[in-house]
């Protein structure tokens, strides 16, 4: 497929996905939503790629938000269909079985946040602004903002934020753990690259387990989530990959994973 509003660039096992509309912001549209959900598709079962960061181009917007000239042509009939499309792909980057990061570069607005909130980790930089401003439009979030946010920082401070439509500075977010550091614009891509690294020196079949169970397991009442952890656990146990790992700690040198 051919794209027209994002671009990805593969290195060394990690994809950079960027939404490359800069003269709006890099919004969400409806075909730059379906470009996205096509490429995170096609990333499932790449096996050449172990990691994902998710960015914007430009320096002043990860995201602004949706397409307001797009939208406010909505009727009832066609708005659901709409949210429902923007919420199979955040579920889609939810569930995607390798890391997903952000890199919020700059704002991060309605459903720039939703699609930030939808990755695995969040990495912003010191001029990032977040926020979910829906209802000074008349509508509420309808990409997974009413509730994903609850989960990462909380009823309360999700309420505030979605009833007074009030963004926040990176400080901010990092303070309630909307995101997990911040960093200078320009040292952001590049930090976060050096952490997604991090990650994929450890077990790819460990890392896809701990995902799988975080994601699904904290939806479930905690004894059946616990159960769910030690079946990962005890699969883990028959890999070669977890001979190699204490093999590794034991001799004392950097193991060599194969994901068997």
């Amino acid at each position: 497929m051919t794209y027209e509003n994002i671009l990805r660039e593969d290195r060394d096992g990690i994809a950079m996905i960027s939404v490359n509309r800069p003269d709006k912001l890099n919004a969400l549209n409806a075909q730059t939503i379906g470009e996205l959900q096509h490429a995170f598709d096609e990333l499932a079962e790449d096996e050449s790629i172990a990691a994902v960061i998710l960015t914007g181009t430009g320096e002043k917007a990860f995201v602004a938000g949706a397409d307001i000239g797009e939208l406010v042509h909505q009727t009832s009939i066609t708005a659901r269909p709409l949210a429902m499309k923007g919420q199979r792909l955040m579920d889609t980057i939810e569930s995607t079985p390798k890391p997903v990061v952000a890199a919020v570069n700059g704002f991060a607005l309605g459903g720039g946040c939703e699609l930030a909130l939808a990755c695995h980790m969040r990495f912003a930089s010191d001029n990032a602004l977040m926020g979910l401003p829906e209802v000074t439009l008349g509508i509420i979030p309808g990409y997974g903002g009413t509730q994903r946010l609850p989960r990462i920082v909380g009823k309360g401070r999700a309420m505030e934020l979605i009833l007074t439509a009030k963004p926040i500075d990176a400080a901010e977010a990092l303070r309630i753990g909307l995101v997990n550091k911040v960093f200078p614009q320009s040292e952001l891509m590049a930090a976060t690259e050096k952490i997604v690294r991090k990650v994929m020196s450890a077990g790819p079949v460990a890392v896809r387990f701990a995902l799988d169970a975080v994601n699904h397991g904290t939806e479930m009442p905690l004894q059946d989530g616990l159960n769910y952890e030690a079946t990962f656990f005890g699969l883990l146990a028959a890999t070669t990959d977890l001979k190699e790992g204490m093999g590794a700690f034991l001799e004392k040198r950097p193991p060599k994973f194969t994901g068997n």
